[in-house]
């Protein structure tokens, strides 16, 4: 995927409106779309403190490389696009982006089974696979209404910590990532961890992973990633999907 974009175009603002165009279609193809609302935000290489989101308006399946907006760190259009962006996007993402200089992609949905762990109690619990991957790598971030004020910003960095995958209880998931693949890796795992445990704990009593093989578990998780970094061979899979079913993000 990441060799087919720079063949398309040589500029890097260009391939990573190209990247993050298809990831939107890509989360709408999973059934992550949420109306108009939600985001996914990717810095621009080689311009400090600018990014690229979704046009406020627009459904993610609308979504194509030419309509993401470039933003600044304070929410100024750095570009000619006629379309708003959403202060509730761009409060959040832009507090992480400001502070977290590898938060190179961030990703931030209304899921349901997101947000049905997010709203219970003791939330992520380790009983699968996935969520074994995510026991002391996830944060929380308790509920303070719709996320457009500026002061919530520093407690959401203060409770991220070090971790890179957040439950914002009652609210959904975000992550994060040093590229977009890898953001999207995290994502989509723990959106499946959130749906396995929607769907055990509606059976009964579900079994938890003792602690010493969580441990083992996460220290061999390497060994069965793909080749091309984290993420990279899964996202580009879901992009070949998706640009079998509409190729016009690439516009």
């Amino acid at each position: 995927m990441a060799t087919a974009i720079r063949e398309a175009s040589p500029d890097r603002e260009r391939e990573a409106r190209l990247q993050l165009a298809a990831c939107y279609r890509v989360f709408d193809m999973l059934g992550w779309s949420e109306m108009i609302y939600n985001h996914i935000t990717l810095k621009v290489p080689g311009e400090e403190g600018a990014f690229l989101i979704n046009p406020f308006g627009l459904h993610f399946s609308e979504v194509t490389a030419s309509s993401l907006v470039k933003i600044d760190i304070d929410g100024n259009k750095l570009c000619g696009s006629p379309h708003p962006v959403n202060r509730a996007g761009f409060v959040q993402h832009a507090v992480f982006h400001r502070h977290l200089p590898d938060a190179h992609c961030i990703m931030h949905t209304h899921t349901t089974a997101g947000m049905a762990v997010s709203s219970l109690e003791g939330g992520l619990r380790p009983i699968n696979f996935y969520a074994a991957s995510f026991t002391g790598q996830i944060a929380y971030h308790d509920f303070e209404g719709v996320t457009v004020r500026d002061e919530e910003g520093a407690r959401l960095v203060a409770n991220l910590g070090d971790k890179r995958a957040m439950l914002l209880r009652n609210h959904g998931i975000v992550a994060m990532g040093r590229t977009l693949p890898e953001a999207f890796l995290r994502h989509w795992s723990l959106q499946r961890a959130c749906e396995i445990q929607l769907a055990t704990m509606s059976m009964g009593t579900p079994i938890e992973v003792p602690a010493e093989v969580i441990a083992v578990h996460q220290r061999d998780l390497f060994q069965a990633q793909a080749p091309g970094g984290p993420g990279a061979a899964d996202f580009a899979a879901m992009v070949r999907k998706v640009d079998r079913i509409d190729p016009s993000w690439r516009d």
